[in-house]
This record gives structure tokens, sequence and C-alpha cells, in this order.
């Protein structure tokens, strides 16, 4: 005897499925990809657009992002300066919270209008964005189209953790499949370090293809440009195959019955789910705010203050610093002008090597975290399986409490291999959170609140209040402490990264372990 309502994971027939698994897989991943390109370009991308007085100092953030222009004003800074250290900390944070307010508003659609409807309109803006960032000329530019990729970003996400979630109704097929399409996830930023880094390699061999970018770009610095650029590709392929999968069944089939229920974010708040709604945002804030806090930090500003680097960095700005002197007190047309001459020539040489080492070291380590998390996601997709909620999260709450605060005021100073592998498991805990949160916010609201419960944990508690520890870090909390600003971030980056596992490990205790009564 059949069911009068079949599941819709058993309305789908074998390609139909592939299709649902392959875009989800290839959204999560480039989910990925367009977020964590900013750790990686942030610094060159800051440096060669904002604009400072002429002896470096900051004219104030309107004229620093290019409202203001004037011959007391140029265009560049070094990577390595506080001003552009503090333009990482705000845009990474400016950009969270627009994604995270449009976020709020795109739950509401996904539950109003399909989540089949919206991961379309996301996915659009998400992939057109980095296009138009690639040719910004101010940094308000860049700004602005970081805002809305992470727009897109923040509200495809739980479009598509809801889409799947409904469509494979099975608990088993359902958590097989989130589980392992969002461990796929980690490889976005796996591959956006491995494109970075290759365009880096190409740039001198002037191998790239010629693109018009805009009078006055750096011919140098163009890897942060074509890596922006790569962003196109995989919205273009998503778009073309969502005509072929259905939209959420038990959603549609609802809504033509108009047993629907209207969501509203008061009813988040109800006394059945006021407790669930709080943790979960709780949680959501605590795992971005160790993101953004600590991890993203870690290519984007801590690593130039490792010894390595930080020596190789010290000893060409010397170097620049002395030839120039040199030229400065020489007499034109005699060999002490020439020799002069050829010594800057070789230390501005010794400069462009160190630059060139300090962004594939950038490269480096964003692949050790980002092959770390991708462990993470792995990781917890295999647990999901054989372990109750509460135990499963705290089997990677509990060991971060440690790991970030010893990672970023003691090995940060070690070795580097060292510092990486510790890089490497601060990827791993934090990443298997995003994965748990995913596949469990589905779980605990009921239907008609699922996209709008989703996204007010994931983008008020993680994209909105979370992602705040980056401005946090650079523009408070790494100024309490002493040494070169590298270091400063890093020891910020401790406090954050275990006061908010702390804090998440607290949360637990609350969290809601059952599942919503009578949604599936």
């Amino acid at each position: 005897m059949s069911s009068p309502n079949p599941a819709p994971s058993s309305s789908l027939g074998p390609i139909t499925r592939i299709l649902v698994l392959t875009i989800a897989a290839i959204g999560f991943l480039f989910d990925t990809y367009e977020l964590l390109m900013f750790p990686v370009i942030g610094s060159d991308a800051v440096a060669e657009l904002i604009q400072v007085n002429q002896d470096g100092t900051s004219p104030g953030w309107l004229a620093e992002l290019g409202f203001f222009s004037g011959s007391d004003l140029k265009h560049g800074a070094p990577s390595t300066s506080v001003v552009v250290r503090s333009w990482g900390g705000r845009m990474l944070w400016a950009a969270a919270l627009c994604g995270g307010l449009l976020g709020l508003f795109g739950g509401l659609m996904i539950d109003r209008l399909g989540r089949k409807t919206i991961m379309v309109a996301s996915i659009l803006a998400y992939s057109v964005s980095p296009l138009a960032a690639a040719f910004s000329t101010e940094l308000w530019h860049l700004v602005l189209f970081r805002c809305t990729t992470f727009m897109g970003v923040c509200v495809e996400m739980v479009a598509a953790v809801t889409w799947m979630a409904e469509l494979f109704e099975d608990k088993r097929t359902r958590e097989l499949a989130i589980g392992w399409t969002l461990a796929t996830a980690s490889l976005g930023g796996i591959l956006v370090t491995a494109a970075y880094n290759q365009i880096v390699k190409m740039v001198p061999e002037g191998s790239l293809p010629d693109f018009p970018f805009p009078e006055g770009h750096l011919p140098g610095n163009v890897a942060w440009r074509y890596t922006l650029l790569t962003g196109l590709i995989p919205g273009a392929l998503i778009l073309f195959l969502m005509p072929f999968v259905p939209e959420s069944t038990v959603w549609k089939r609802k809504k033509q019955e108009g047993t629907l229920k209207r969501p509203s974010f008061f009813d988040l708040f109800s006394p059945e789910l006021r407790v669930t709604t709080l943790v979960t945002t709780v949680l959501s804030a605590c795992g971005y705010a160790a993101a953004f806090g600590a991890i993203q930090m870690t290519p984007l500003q801590i690593v130039a203050g490792s010894p390595e680097i930080a020596a190789q960095t010290a000893a060409a700005k010397k170097g620049m610093e002395d030839a120039e002197t040199k030229l400065e007190n020489a007499e034109k047309n005699t060999k002490a002008f020439t020799d002069a001459v050829k010594e800057l020539d070789a230390a501005k040489r010794v400069q462009k090597e160190a630059n060139q080492a300090l962004k594939a070291k950038r490269g480096d380590i964003q692949l050790w975290q980002e092959i770390g998390g991708l462990m993470g996601r792995i990781a917890l997709a295999v647990l999901l399986i054989f372990l109750p909620s509460r135990l499963l999260i705290r089997l990677f709450l509990i060991p971060g409490v440690i790991l970030f605060p010893v990672t970023y005021f003691q090995l940060v100073q070690q070795d580097y291999l060292i510092f990486a592998i510790a890089i490497f498991f601060c990827g791993l805990l934090t990443v298997a959170q995003f994965s748990f949160l995913s596949e469990f916010l589905p779980r605990v609201f009921p239907m008609h609140l699922r996209g709008t419960g989703g996204s007010f944990a994931t983008n008020l508690g993680g994209r909105m209040i979370g992602t705040m520890a980056a401005t946090l870090n650079t523009e408070i909390l790494s100024k309490m402490f002493e040494g070169t600003p590298p270091m400063q971030v890093a020891y910020a980056a401790g406090v954050i990264g275990g006061a908010v596992y702390l804090i998440a490990l607290l949360a637990t205790f609350f969290l809601p372990s059952g599942q919503v009564e009578g949604e599936h």
C-alpha cells in the first residue's frame, strides 16, 4: 500500500538526484570560493586602491575610500601598513554585515517565494559581483562589490540547505546528502588558493590573457584582479543546470494547497522555539567570530609576521632605504652616483622578491587552513550518523578552547611548519561547526520557518554579530598589545578564538536535541 504523501526523495529519479547533488556541491564549493577570495587578495587589492597622504599617513576613511582626491593624496600604500590592516578588518565586517542584513530578508523570501527561485537570484548576484570588483579603480568600488558578493552567498547557502533538506526527507539520506555536499565547501578555499597561487606565478611570465583593466592599474599587481574574474565561472554553470531540477516538493505542495503558514520573525521567539533560536544564533556567532577574528586574519595579516617572512621583508626594506639614501647623497655624473643607481635597482629586485615570497606564503597558509576545513567537514559528515548533536559539537569545541590561544600566542613565533599544522587544526575545528549548523538548523525549525530560522541564526548571529570580530581585532584588541602589527593581530586572534570557543561550549548545554514534530 503506497503512502498518500510519498517523501520527495522517493520521487526523484537517479539522474535528477545526481543533478541536485551536483548543483549543491558546486554551489557550496563556490560559496566558499567567493568568500575566501578576500583573505588572499585583500591586502594587495586594498594596498593598490587606497588613497593616503603623500607621507603615507591616513587622510580619513572617506578620503581613503576614494570619495575625495587632490594633489595632496596618492593611491597606494604598503600592504603591511597599519592603514591597510585596518581596512582588511573593516571590509571583512562590512561585507558580512551587508550580507547578513540581506540574508535576513532573504530567509523570509525563501519561505515565501520558494527555495529554488531564491537560489537562482542569489547565485546570479554572487557571480556578477566579483567580475565588477575586478575592474575597481577606487577602494569604495571594491567594498561595494565585495558586499554584493557576500549578500548573494549569505542567501544562497540557507536556500540550498533548506532545498536539499526537503528534497531528501529520509533522515539518513538527508544527512548523507547535506553532510557530503557541504564537505565540498572546503574545496572552495583550496581551489581559490590554488587559483591565486597559479596566477601569482603567471604574472611575471606574462602568460595571462590580456584584459582591459582600468587605466592606472599596476601591471605587477594584477593577480588580485584575475582571481576575482574567476568567480564568474561557477555561477554560469549552476544557472545552466537549475532548469533541470525541481523545487522543494513538500514546500510546493503546501503552497498550492494553501496550508503553508506565513513566516514571521516573531514566530522564532514563541515559547517552543525561543531557546532554539537563541542558542543556534549564539553558536553561529561564535563560529564566525573564530573564522573572521582569527583564521581569516592569518593570511590577510598575521603570516607577514612569521619569522622567515618578517626577516626577509625587513632586510628588503632596509636595503631600499640604504640605496635611496646613497642615491640622494651622490653627485650626478659620478661613479658613486652610477653605483648608487645599480644598488637601488638591485634593492628593488630584492624587495620584489620579498613581496612575491609574502604573497606565496599567504596562499600557502590559506591552503593549510582550507585543507583542515575540508577534513573537518568530512569528519562531521562521518560522525553525524553515529553521535548525538550535543556530543558531536563538543568534540570540536573543547580542543579549540586551548588550541587557539596556543597557536596565536606561541606557535605563530615558531617554525613555520609547526604554525601551519596548528592552523590546519584551527580550520578543522571551526569549519566542522559550520557543517554541523547547516545540517542541524533545518531539523529544529518547522517548515514555514526553515528559511527564516536558518537565516536568522546564520546571518544575524554569524554574519552580522560574529564577523564583528574582524573589526574588534584590527581596530581595538590588536592595539592593546605590543609588537609589530602582524603580531598584534595574532595576539588579538588568540584572545578572540579562545573566548568564543568557550562561549560556544557553554551554549551547547542549552542546545535542543530533537526534531520538530510532524514536519517530516
